[in-house]
């Protein structure tokens, strides 16, 4: 089904690093959204209203909360396609991460709606009837909705987009708490036990969490968050793969929106290379960038010493000290001032985000007093620096 649905309302489906690709993407999942949503939402409000079950009818409105959000989510994804102007050279494309900001906090007033009233329901339980038609058709609302997460996580996933496939985990908690609510109609029947407003608590407490999750997701990207490792290494491979680049360093990513990326990177290049040469390769790097990626990348060229062997032994003297101390600790930009006695090794260090100031003193001065030991004359010029990648690394 969902193959089918792509292929007939997304033009150019295979090409999903185009903006328009995408909008396409995000308006197909927001009409079945809204579809699916409303539907389920007139069902399960008419099952409520029928058996009189305060955590059927919560389930029905987390129903209509998340047609809302299908509904934001569809106006955030074509006001985030508008291209870019004077006043944002950069594109709109953040406007999606808003709208799904927007969406969190609309669940959350929904959940927390629904938690007051559940906690009315706990104090004061009214009478319920049992019908099994209400089993048969949230038996269907846990099929339909089983099947919108996988739609959803499959479009996400294709599209790189963190909106959908919050979506997709917020209909798979819905596939629980309408579990819990078949669970509650069954043990009345069963049991004659009302447990309709415990369940309604636990339904709202679960459409709160998944709001909240929503939110982290969608702020990262607008806070600023690291570079994921495999798109770390996939640009740094792109880049050291050009013969005449030996090396790259201090990647940094900004991201403006799904598909709207700049990036600058330092690529290391022989300092015995004619500077005319390595800037034409800087900027064929830079074109082949913006084709395979869409990315407007911004390369900084470094020259380093490849060739004297003396300046070669020291480097990988330094190596072999960080990785004594901490396997993780990288360092580039080596240069070396030689003397007769004294011999000054500049580069810069970097480390884990755990290394806070003061810890970072103390580290500098260990790996110079390491370093001294084997070379008296050595004196290292330290500069510390972070990377720019969620995770480590270095």
């Amino acid at each position: 089904m969902t193959d089918f649905l792509v292929k007939h309302f997304v033009k150019n489906y295979d090409q999903v690093d185009e903006i328009q690709v995408r909008t396409q993407y995000g308006t197909l999942a927001s009409m079945v959204g809204i579809g699916c949503n409303m539907l389920l939402f007139a069902a399960k409000l008419f099952i409520g209203v029928l058996v009189n079950s305060i955590s059927v009818m919560a389930d029905a409105f987390n129903n209509l909360s998340d047609a809302a959000s299908s509904i934001i989510g569809f106006i955030g994804v074509k006001m985030a396609e508008k291209p870019a102007d004077d006043d944002h050279p950069f594109g709109h494309g953040r406007i999606e991460y808003i709208a799904a900001f927007i969406v969190a906090f609309l669940v959350i007033q929904v959940g927390f709606s629904l938690f007051k009233t559940s906690i009315g329901k706990v104090f004061h339980p009214e009478l319920m009837s049992f019908r099994w038609i209400s089993i048969i058709i949230l038996l269907l609302s846990i099929g339909v909705k089983l099947w919108l997460s996988l739609f959803n996580k499959r479009l996400g996933k294709r599209i790189n987009s963190k909106v959908m496939l919050a979506t997709a985990a917020d209909a798979m908690g819905d596939v629980a708490t309408t579990a819990s609510t078949i669970c509650s109609i069954g043990i009345y029947g069963a049991f004659g036990l009302n447990v309709d407003g415990i369940v309604g608590l636990i339904v709202s407490v679960v459409v709160m969490v998944a709001g909240v999750n929503i939110a982290k997701d969608t702020l990262a990207p607008l806070i600023g968050e690291g570079i994921d490792p495999e798109v770390y290494e996939e640009i740094s491979n792109f880049v050291e793969g050009f013969d005449g680049i030996v090396g790259t360093h201090d990647l940094i990513v900004h991201n403006y929106g799904p598909s709207r990326s700049m990036a600058s990177i330092h690529a290391e290049v022989p300092n015995d290379c004619d500077v005319e040469y390595s800037h034409e390769i800087i900027d064929r790097i830079e074109r082949e960038a913006m084709r395979r990626f869409h990315m407007l990348l911004v390369i900084h060229m470094d020259p380093v010493e490849t060739h004297d062997e003396r300046v070669m032994e020291f480097k990988d003297m330094v190596a072999e000290v960080l990785e004594n101390i901490d396997s993780r600790l990288a360092f580039h930009d080596f240069r070396m001032v030689d003397g007769q006695e004294r011999i000054n090794l500049i580069f810069d260090l970097v480390v884990p985000w755990e290394y806070k100031q003061a810890v970072q003193g103390k580290l500098k001065a260990r790996i110079s007093d390491e370093v001294k030991q084997r070379d008296r004359r050595c004196e290292c010029v330290i500069t510390v620096e972070n990377s720019f990648m969620s995770g480590n690394r270095e």
